[in-house]
Parts: C-alpha cells; sequence; structure tokens
C-alpha cells in the first residue's frame, strides 16, 4: 500500500524544482498542544503505507500545471522505501506538547512530500489518547465522521488500544453539503468564489475525507486547490510556490526568494515570516518585485499580527509603487475574511489585489468531530538541511511557532528522577543523568488511563540543542 505522487500539497513541487531535490534533509513530527498523547501505532511501519508512487500520466499532469519535474526529483521519488531513515518514539509512548514524536531523514523532495499525509495522523493519537483518557467522551467525538476511510481509522485505532468502539455513523453528503455551505459564506463576503482558494488537505484525516471536501467546494464554485492529486480527480486548479522549508532551506530570505524566481518561470507567492516578516521578509519580496514588477508577484502572511502587517506591506507597496497580491490563509475563518476586506476597502485595494486561502475552517470545522489537527496544532518541521541546522522563528509571541533545529531525538526522565519531563536532545548526544533515550526504544505497552491525565509537561532542550538554538538566534536576519 502506497500513495499517489499527486497526493501533496502543490508547493512541494515548485519548492523541490527550486531547491535541492536530492540533499539529505531531516523532518520532525510534533504537537504544539494537547498536553499528553499516546502514540498508537508504529510509525515506520505506517510510512511505508504512505510512501509516493507515480502512476501512469502524473509527470505529464504536473508538466501541465505548471510542475514540471526534472531527472533529480524523479530519483529522490524511486524506490522510497530504500531511500528514508527513521527515528520514531515507540507505539504506545506518552508524549506532550513540543517533543519530537519522530523524525525522517531522505532526499529532501522526499522527505517534503509526506507532510500532508503524515500531518493527518494527528487523528488517530487524538482517538486512542481520548479513548484511554476519557472513554465516555468518545460517544459524542466519533458520533458522526465524514466518510467510510475516516471510520476505519477510527475503528483500526481503539482496536490497536483495547478500547470498545461506539456507534459511527458516516454521512458524507452532509459533510460535503457543509462544506459548500462555508464556501458559499465566504463568497459572500468576498464576492466571488474566484478569490478562494482551498489547502485542507493536511487538516483532513484521510484522502477520501479531503477528496469529498473538494466536492463541496467545486459546488459551490471554488476552483483552486492546494492537493494536487484533488486537482485532478475534481478538475480543479493545483496552487502552491514556497512554504517555510524553502526559506529555511536557503537559510536567508533573499536567498530563497531569488531561487524561487530563477528557476521557474512562473509569477511567485513570498511567505514573509520566517526569520521575521516586517524587517525581513516583506522589504526582501518588495526589492525583487520592484525588479519585475511585470509578473504580478504575491506576499502571503502567516505568523504574528498580521493586521498591523498588512498595514505596514500596503504602505511600503504604495511608497516603493507596487501592487503585490495579498495572500490572507493562516487560521482565517469567516470573522476573519470580513475584517480583512474591511480592512482592503479602508487602504482602496482592489478586490483583485487580495486573495484567501482556506483549510481547517473548510475541511476540518465541518467534520462533525473535535478532534482535529488544529486541536493539537500537530505540524511537520524542516530541522536540517545537508550539515546545517536549520529553525522556523516566525513572529508568534513566546516562540509560538518556533521549530526544533538538528537531529531531534527526546530523553524521557526516570522514574524517582528529577527534572523537566522531558528533553530535546540531538541524535548521539550522551544521555542526561536521571534519564532514557525515548526515541528508538522498543514499543511500550498501552498506557494506564491514570498515565494520560495530566496537562502539558516541562520540556527543556539538552545541552546541544541549546547550543543550536543559540548558535540559529546569533545567525537570524536582523530584527
Amino acid at each position: 500500500m502506497t500513495a499517489p505522487l499527486l497526493a501533496t500539497d502543490g508547493y512541494k513541487f515548485s519548492m523541490a524544482e527550486a531547491g535541492w531535490p536530492l540533499r539529505r534533509e531531516t523532518f520532525y513530527y510534533s504537537h504544539r498542544k494537547g498536553g499528553l498523547q499516546v502514540l498508537p501505532f508504529d510509525v515506520e511501519a505506517e510510512l511505508a503505507k504512505v510512501l509516493p508512487h507515480a502512476e501512469k500520466g502524473d509527470w505529464e499532469y504536473l508538466a501541465t500545471h505548471d510542475y514540471e519535474m526534472g531527472s533529480g526529483y524523479r530519483a529522490a521519488v524511486r524506490a522510497p522505501e530504500t531511500k528514508i531513515s527513521v527515528r520514531a518514539l515507540p507505539c504506545f509512548s506518552v508524549f506532550s506538547d513540543r517533543e519530537p514524536v519522530f523524525s525522517v531523514t531522505g532526499p529532501s523532495a522526499l522527505v517534503s512530500w509526506l507532510e500532508p499525509l503524515v500531518l493527518q495522523w494527528s487523528f488517530r493519537i487524538q482517538v486512542a489518547t481520548l479513548a484511554l483518557r476519557e472513554p465516555q467522551a468518545l460517544a459524542g467525538a466519533l458520533a458522526v465522521l465524514t466518510c467510510e476511510g475516516q471510520r476505519a481509522l477510527a475503528l483500526e485505532t481503539l482496536d490497536a488500544v483495547g478500547v470498545k468502539a461506539p456507534w459511527i455513523e458516516v454521512q458524507p453528503e452532509a459533510y460535503v453539503a457543509r462544506v459548500e455551505a462555508k464556501v458559499d459564506e465566504l463568497s459572500a463576503i468576498v464576492g466571488t468564489p474566484a478569490r478562494l482558494f482551498e489547502v485542507g488537505l493536511r487538516a483532513a484525516s484521510c484522502l477520501e475525507q479531503h477528496l469529498l471536501a473538494l466536492d463541496g467546494c467545486r459546488a459551490a464554485g471554488l476552483t483552486r486547490t492546494s492537493h494536487v492529486f484533488g486537482a485532478k480527480e475534481k478538475g480543479l486548479i493545483p496552487v502552491g510556490t514556497m512554504g517555510h522549508e524553502h526559506v529555511q532551506r536557503y537559510g536567508s530570505d533573499e536567498a530563497a526568494f531569488r531561487a524561487m524566481v530563477d528557476r521557474r518561470h512562473q509569477r511567485s507567492s513570498f511567505l514573509l515570516d520566517t526569520f521575521d516578516t516586517i524587517t525581513s521578509g516583506l522589504p526582501t519580496a518588495y526589492a525583487i518585485m520592484r525588479e519585475r514588477p511585470e509578473e504580478r508577484d504575491s506576499i502571503r502572511y502567516d505568523s504574528g499580527d498580521k493586521e498591523a502587517q498588512y498595514r505596514h506591506a500596503v504602505g511600503l507597496a504604495r511608497a516603493m509603487g507596487l501592487s503585490p497580491v495579498h495572500i490572507l490563509e493562516d487560521g482565517f475563518d469567516a470573522a476573519q475574511t470580513k475584517r480583512f476586506e474591511e480592512l482592503r476597502a479602508e487602504v482602496g485595494l482592489p478586490p483583485s489585489d487580495q486573495v484567501y486561502g482556506y483549510g481547517g475552517y473548510l475541511v476540518a470545522q465541518t467534520s462533525g468531530t473535535p478532534l482535529t489537527r488544529d486541536r493539537v496544532a500537530a505540524v511537520y518541521k524542516l530541522t536540517q538541511t545537508g550539515p546545517r541546522p536549520t529553525m522556523k522563528f516566525g513572529n508568534e509571541a513566546g516562540h509560538g511557532k518556533q521549530s526544533v533545529p538538528g537531529r531531534p531525538v527526546l530523553f524521557r526522565r526516570r522514574a524517582g528522577a528529577s527534572g523537566p519531563f522531558g528533553v530535546v536532545g540531538q541524535e548521539g548526544e550522551a544521555v542526561p543523568e536521571g534519564y532514557e533515550l525515548l526515541t528508538g526504544a522498543p514499543a511500550s505497552s498501552i498506557p494506564k488511563p491514570a498515565e494520560l491525565q495530566a496537562g502539558p509537561q516541562a520540556l527543556a532542550p539538552s545541552k546541544a540543542t541549546q547550543a543550536l538554538v543559540d548558535q540559529l538566534t546569533r545567525w537570524r536576519a536582523p530584527t
């Protein structure tokens, strides 16, 4: 069992085209919130089920939609099972907020490609955790699901942790209708579905659910999605240019942005916040746009105070004689859309200069279950590119979206010892006194409910990890 090559986000292909598809990189998976949770499956075995395989016509389809992939990319995803290595917590281990659950190392194009599919695993983790911690809440959380695929995942997970499944009803038609209603609501706010696009593959629990969501989007007139396989299946347009990993890979906004415009002939969307939106991302993007004003490039906001960033971006663009397209999508819903339409009218931008992308709002908040990716803030981030560690900074207060650098592993505090519950170390680092290496340990037994009752536990970096963070913070673009 594998996954179609096209079953990922469009920007995975554009970033590979503008990057180094064969360079060995490491990505790690973590939950930013949610407290103690249980991992109900063997990561390496599950990963083998979602590795990509190319089907007849895939390469031609990509080329037709401005993602023409070269020999390096094709080599990176050929025989993928032979090219990756996995470091993971054992099955049934308990983890807390921001602890590295697993990491994957391999060719850049391949390990990057995995992101939306492994983020879907957050559903199964939440099902297992709820089943063990609050079994009485299962019936409500799983009463109505979107599709047979999601139901099968829930049943498989409950069987793995030895908890009896409640009655689960599947209502695909109702799910499609709810998605359609959301798009209709958003279209009414912005005036036309042509100003909307969909980015929710990673917010789904499985491919089947996301294809149903796209049915609802299409019925409401939305024509663009980041999910390339979904676009092909549903007759939509695949979209996507740049994510944080691309900027991390190059180590600076300017190098990353120039690589995108120098290696791809299409117009670009510059992601602003990897280091800092105001002092680095935005002025760098505008400097490049001024060199190629005819391309009508766009800027994309992510973390931090987007309203303040937006006002600054509009003012600076006018001072420089530029007219970028503004892309707003991080966690956007109807209320935020209304607010930014008011701002657009206030600053006098034409509707064509502002577009919106929606993920969880369309795909997860309509699903009927509270067990969504946003509930635990599941992430899959680049930690090392070639020999160089890297991390995302972002503009969230309190390091909300800051990621871990290097080749992370998790040390767990031994019973009776003092210190943080977990220590994020580096591969090959000596185990701190009072701790044991949990990453790569033998499978655990199913945890007892009491082991999951506490909230988030204290986490600290090891000496080696802190040294990497300090090094990268000093090297970070000026703020």
